[in-house]
């Protein structure tokens, strides 16, 4: 840990700061002072005051009690896309790299036909034929993510296939599942671990963009995307409607992102022992 904070001056920063968002996730509901999703219209459009500390929306719910509600909802969402993404994306670029031939050719053209659009358009596309909730954009966005991490698998197979213990266990008579799982998994587990790290952000940002267009979390969830869109109309007359959920996204995929950047120059070897000053 020690070696991992002096790797960069960020790293620190970035932990205890996706320490407080999981903190959030986790105890948000538990220590929110008022129910995130009561409505009082005697207190709508409030400013911030000592009773909330981050305003009131036009429901008169407290903002405040609403941002730490979202944050167990982009958490949530991150976790079950990228468990999905990357357990699909893994087992079918990992079978690609191994088998080669045919079943190669095979995988990686689906691959490659989930990777010819961009993915927020085919994360829309596939949450508006499938319908908005945020059920369907959890799929939507695991369709997405998985071909990325199909490719990462499928290299990095392909290279430990020629390492001398993958070779050493062949000649052993170990078949390519029992190497796969005993052999090849753990080594490739450090470099998705970084990629899930970058991933985390982007998920919860393409989850509220989808919120935002109408796309995911339905009213009266507090998904920060959904409340963006809510506060668009106050952002002159009540800015704090739309400030606080902001803020609250930006410091959410600022801090995943610096983390993944952490580990993967901590886990990259030709950065190891180098003290990198960010």
């Amino acid at each position: 840990m020690r070696r991992f904070l002096r790797q960069s001056r960020l790293n620190g920063p970035a932990l205890i700061l996706v320490v407080l968002i999981l903190l959030a996730a986790a105890f948000g509901e538990v220590i929110a002072p008022h129910p995130p999703r009561k409505q009082n219209l005697a207190n709508r459009l409030q400013p911030p005051s000592a009773a909330h500390w981050f305003g009131t929306d036009d429901y008169g719910r407290d903002i405040f009690s609403r941002v730490l509600s979202g944050a167990r909802i982009s958490i949530q969402v991150a976790v079950v896309v990228l468990g999905v993404a990357v357990s699909l994306g893994t087992l079918i670029g990992a079978a690609a790299g191994l088998l080669g031939g045919w079943a190669d050719a095979v995988l990686m053209r689906l691959t490659d036909l989930f990777l010819a659009f961009p993915a927020l358009v085919l994360a829309s596309a596939i949450s508006a034929a499938l319908g908005s909730n945020l059920t369907n954009t959890m799929l939507a966005l695991s369709m997405v993510y998985w071909p990325w991490y199909a490719r990462l698998a499928r290299g990095q197979v392909m290279a430990l296939a020629q390492r001398d213990f993958v070779q050493a266990a062949r000649a052993l008579g170990m078949n390519d599942v029992h190497i796969l799982f005993r052999h090849m998994l753990r080594n490739i587990l450090p470099i998705l671990l970084v990629q899930i790290s970058l991933d985390v952000g982007y998920a919860i940002l393409y989850t509220s963009a989808l919120s935002f267009l109408g796309l995911g979390a339905q009213r009266p969830e507090p998904e920060w995307g959904l409340m963006l869109n809510d506060s668009r109309k106050f952002v002159q007359t009540a800015p704090w409607t739309m400030f606080y959920p902001g803020l609250a996204l930006t410091l959410t995929v600022l801090a995943f992102n610096l983390l993944g950047d952490g580990l993967r120059d901590y886990l990259d070897p030709r950065l190891r022992g180098q003290r990198v000053t960010g």
